[in-house]
């Protein structure tokens, strides 16, 4: 991790674990942060960890094809709402479809307790001083919760907009979401995020009638970075817009 972004300093430590009552089956894989930065430039370290992570990320994508798993890589800044979406889109699609949850956060347990309250499988990945999940994390994760076939696994990132950016999990689909209290420029100040994903939710609309936010420009900006992008605007307070999501959701588990 620290080559690529310096979001370690050679002694963090990466903890994956299940909710507290499976902590009998958690187990530590530490992450080597040992570069030889005085032969390498920073930029061969920098493809070389990327390359590898990739070569990862290729083997999980294989996984998840050959079991029919649909993996969504949820991405954002802290606070935009990711963990509220998830828990109501498994509260209402739980009964019809099956779900399994990565929990990605530098520190606690908070929100695999949260999706582990609904029953749902869930691992908890603390990366310690790292600011993002790699694939080798999700490789682990994966096998801890040994998901069934025809399933959607739901990954939730650690918050934030530069650095997951760089690092394929070996996810079908990347979801950003961003929440109408950031601001409209978000998407051409974290233009890599926005680049590489292929849904942005746009969450808290219910707040909108008490800010200064000019919606049209949000989604202008986004455009600008990534002309591909679908936008799905909701509350995840309130309910509203959701059942469209869910309409894309189930579409594309069943294509």
């Amino acid at each position: 991790m620290c080559g690529v972004c310096g979001c370690g300093d050679g002694n963090g430590k990466v903890i994956i674990a299940k909710p507290n009552h499976n902590h009998d089956h958690s187990h530590e894989h530490h992450q080597d942060h040992s570069h030889d930065h005085h032969h390498k430039t920073v930029i061969d370290l920098e493809r070389d960890i990327l390359q590898q992570n990739n070569i990862d990320a290729a083997r999980n994508r294989g996984f998840f094809e050959a079991k029919n798993i649909f993996a969504l890589n949820l991405v954002s800044s802290p606070g935009s709402g990711k963990t509220s979406i998830l828990e109501r889109t498994l509260k209402d699609l739980k009964p019809e479809l099956d779900f399994y949850v990565i929990e990605g956060d530098q520190q606690t347990m908070n929100d695999a307790d949260r999706i582990d309250a609904l029953n749902i499988p869930v691992v908890q990945v603390n990366t310690g001083k790292g600011c993002h999940l790699e694939s080798d994390m999700i490789y682990d994760a994966v096998k801890q919760l040994n998901p069934k076939e025809n399933s959607i696994l739901m990954i939730e990132n650690v918050g934030n907009l530069v650095c997951p950016s760089m690092f394929d999990l070996g996810e079908s689909k990347r979801v950003v979401i961003i929440s109408v209290t950031e601001g409209e420029d978000k998407p051409i100040k974290y233009p890599d995020m926005f680049h590489t994903a292929d849904i942005c939710i746009i969450n808290k609309i219910d707040l909108l009638p008490y800010l200064n936010f000019d919606l049209d420009k949000l989604k202008d900006y986004a455009l600008q970075v990534n002309h591909h992008l679908e936008f799905f605007e909701v509350s995840a307070t309130t309910g509203e817009g959701m059942e469209k999501w869910y309409d894309w959701l189930n579409k594309e588990k069943k294509a």
